[in-house]
């Protein structure tokens, strides 16, 4: 097995597991490489046979508190939460004292909306190990998707504090930070983020949805812009740039993004938004149609109408145009 422990990269996983596999075949009640093989295995995304092995270390060695711990995150990588939440469970039965365990509980107690165990397994994870900025910056989340807004911020601090080179924690503060409208903190951490991983399209994102929120349009634009280049298919990213190009009336573009975004991931938002720019632009079959599209998918299309005009009178009043009889009636 030492042999097999020694091997990387694609090739080199083919021999680790021919060596465990030769080590198995030469003593079959070898836990550990089952256990080694189901690393392997693992590694290269084959999550059956990884489950499999890690199973059959289990029941040679049944106090084997990694390979719980192992399949849990192999079973978690398949998004089977319950059984990766078992898993963990047993792992700590056994060490009482795994932060990472918790730790890893607490992220599959939180990709399954359960924040409050979650954060009581964050909190266990950096009692074992006060150092753990990973999870502080996961308690953190937990703590933002609960809106307890402050208790989210002071957990992304420490995070940082620990780790000061861990982007996604700055661009979560900045969120945090957007969430109690502090927009020019929420941008100077995302830019930080964006400093420390210049590839990080969400961050751009986030940062372009603060600007917009500024009223800094050009800004918005430059960042959704560059979210798009790193991610081609960020429908959200074409979408609000496609409404930060309406903010500055120029309602072809808008349209354009907003088709792009349709393309992407139909959504009742892009068609009202689209419907409406064509309005500006007295496209009256094609506002037509996305209105009513927008309408059939649930959207409140008078609602939004009216988030950016009193009245149709007060829409033909600004922009100089008089809506067509049947399209006024849908926006009263």
């Amino acid at each position: 097995t030492n042999r097999g422990n020694a091997y990387s990269g694609k090739d080199d996983f083919d021999r680790a597991i021919a060596d465990f596999t030769k080590a198995i075949a030469l003593n079959p009640d070898y836990a550990l490489a089952y256990y080694n093989r189901g690393v392997t295995y693992k590694n290269t995304g084959d999550y059956d046979r990884a489950i499999a092995d890690y199973t059959q270390a289990i029941e040679l060695k049944p106090d084997y508190a990694l390979a719980y711990y192992n399949r849990g995150i192999t079973y978690k990588n398949t998004g089977d939460y319950d059984r990766a939440i078992a898993d963990y469970t047993q792992a700590i039965a056994l060490n009482p004292d795994y932060a990472e365990a918790y730790y890893n509980r607490g992220v599959a107690y939180s990709d399954i909306g359960d924040y409050a165990r979650a954060i009581e397994d964050f909190t266990k994870a950096i009692a074992l190990n006060p150092d753990y900025a990973e999870a502080y910056h996961y308690r953190g989340m937990a703590y933002g998707s609960k809106d307890e807004i402050d208790c989210a911020v002071d957990d992304y601090t420490q995070a940082i504090a620990l780790n000061p080179d861990l982007a996604e924690a700055y661009s979560c503060r900045g969120g945090a930070y957007e969430e109690k409208g502090d927009f020019d903190r929420a941008i100077d951490d995302y830019t930080q983020a964006i400093e420390l991983k210049p590839d990080y399209a969400l961050a751009y994102y986030n940062r372009g949805v603060a600007y917009g929120n500024k009223g800094d349009f050009d800004r918005a634009i430059d960042d959704y812009t560059q979210a798009i280049e790193l991610k081609p298919d960020y429908a959200l990213a074409y979408y609000n740039r496609g409404v930060a190009y309406g903010n500055k009336g120029d309602f072809d573009r808008a349209i354009d993004d907003y088709t792009q975004a349709i393309e992407l991931k139909p959504d009742f938002k892009a068609y009202c938004n689209r419907g409406e720019a064509w309005l500006h632009l007295k496209g009256w079959e094609k506002a037509r149609a996305d209105l009513t599209a927008a309408r059939d998918m649930g959207a409140d299309i008078i609602a939004s109408f009216h988030n950016d005009y009193e009245s149709v009178l007060d829409f033909e009043q600004r922009n100089g145009v008089k809506l067509p009889a049947d399209i006024a009636a849908m926006l009263r």
